[in-house]
């Protein structure tokens, strides 16, 4: 365990596999020639890394026609990825502009299939405020009422109950330092808010829009403000 521990370390911690990985967070499949762009390399060696994060298992590839597409292999790795962020060192306020203490991707970003940030963080304790869930050691259980607002919100919490995946869980948020929601209930969350412009995805980036719609319905119904 340990010997694989080390080695699945050392292929995540080199700084091109790192950036494959983070770029990938944002759950779309992208080509190696996308993926070299995003990383700052050539075709030949970012053919190499994916070929060792494919070995690893940490990835998947799609052929549909002349092109590969590449996709983290599964939800836990994306997990993994975001928990290591964790790691990263708080930055010293004297030190960083104030812009660049609070960019867009920490405001509100997709961490794989569901929001994060500092929006994603707030949902999470306006839930437990309102008493739509609670917290238990290391879990969220979802309550009445709270099924009642994601119902609301056309979601089919039953159906998401019965599917294999978690259906609550915190994820230590890394740019908070605090919990946002997971699983299959906060996927079908951000589903949910996508389709009814509540918020947007942004082009080549993790970070996501909240409309003026989307700010008027976090206040009304979970008195956010974003």
């Amino acid at each position: 365990m340990k010997e694989h521990f080390k080695e699945t370390a050392a292929l995540i911690g080199e700084p091109v596999r790192a950036t494959i990985l983070w770029t990938l967070m944002e759950g779309k499949a992208l080509t190696a020639t996308e993926l070299a762009m995003a990383a700052d390399t050539t075709p030949s060696n970012i053919s190499m890394h994916l070929a060792k994060l494919m070995n690893a298992g940490l990835l998947k590839a799609t052929a549909q026609g002349r092109h590969r597409y590449y996709a983290l292999s599964g939800k836990e790795i994306a997990y993994a990825v975001e928990a290591l962020a964790t790691l990263i060192p708080v930055p010293s306020k004297k030190r960083e502009p104030v812009d660049e203490i609070m960019p867009a991707i920490k405001q509100c970003r997709t961490c794989y299939d569901h929001l994060a940030g500092k929006t994603g963080v707030a949902i999470a304790d306006a839930l437990l405020k309102l008493k739509f869930m609670v917290a238990n050691e290391n879990s969220f259980e979802l309550k009445p009422k709270g099924r009642k607002w994601f119902e609301g919100m056309s979601i089919d919490t039953d159906a998401l109950q019965e599917m294999r995946r978690s259906f609550l869980r915190p994820c230590l948020d890394w740019s908070e330092r605090r919990y946002h929601i997971a699983g299959s209930l906060a996927a079908a969350l951000l589903d949910s808010m996508l389709q009814q412009d509540w918020v947007r995805r942004t082009k080549n980036s993790r970070a996501v829009i909240v409309t003026a719609k989307g700010q008027k319905e976090l206040y009304d119904t979970l008195k956010i403000v974003v």
